[in-house]
């Protein structure tokens, strides 16, 4: 990949975070398309990011800079779309369980998710059972994606996924799972449709979840 797009491509996934800002800049002032810079650029360039991590060619360091990197150059972009439809992948919604305060995990995920093109609304941390079912009626998202760190939290995963089916949600949102304390036997368990072990694995994920809908 020549030009800009392949500089923004390599910027991010060489986590060139103090350079992305300034390359963006210039591809706009260069009248690159600005779904292109996303796209086949900053989408591009997370896609390799996640299989290096998945590959343990990297780790979560290097990934966190990447996604930061990206991050910076998409908050350029996105005020000046406009009327411009940026093709969405899907709509999420991401939280920390009710009784969590651990964050990290599920911000990188997000980033990466954004990374990917995927509309994110994050909900923050601590979150009550009737606040994401609020929000879930009010945003319709294609996907919910519950964290828990503690071991002490995870039931209020089953509870809300239970919520969901009191309320007659469930049948049109995913739901997906994470969190150190998480694996494939909880989400299973619970009735999630999928547990992601790392930030990678939530974006294939997601994929997988908007390409089957």
């Amino acid at each position: 990949m020549d030009g800009y797009l392949g500089e923004i491509k390599d910027a991010i996934i060489g986590g060139k975070h103090r350079e992305i800002e300034d390359l963006v800049k210039a591809a706009i002032e260069d009248n690159e398309d600005l779904n292109k810079i996303i796209n086949d650029a900053m989408i591009a360039a997370m896609d390799v990011v996640g299989r290096k991590f998945a590959d343990n060619q990297i780790y979560v360091p290097e990934m966190l800079v990447s996604a930061i990197t990206m991050k910076k150059g998409l908050d350029i972009i996105k005020p000046l779309l406009k009327g411009e439809v940026s093709e969405s992948k899907g709509t999420i919604i991401m939280c920390t369980v009710k009784g969590d305060i651990h964050d990290i995990g599920k911000n990188i995920v997000i980033m990466m998710l954004q990374g990917a093109g995927f509309d994110v609304i994050d909900l923050g941390v601590d979150l009550t059972v009737e606040k994401v079912i609020q929000q879930v009626k009010k945003n319709k998202p294609d996907i919910l994606g519950l964290s828990a760190l503690l071991t002490t939290t995870m039931p209020e995963m089953k509870k809300l996924i239970e919520a969901l089916k009191a309320e007659g949600l469930r049948d049109s949102i995913k739901v997906m799972v994470g969190g150190a304390p998480v694996d494939a036997t909880f989400a299973e368990k619970i009735g999630a449709d999928g547990y992601g072990k790392d930030a990678a694995e939530a974006v294939e994920l997601a994929r997988r979840f908007v390409s089957t809908k």
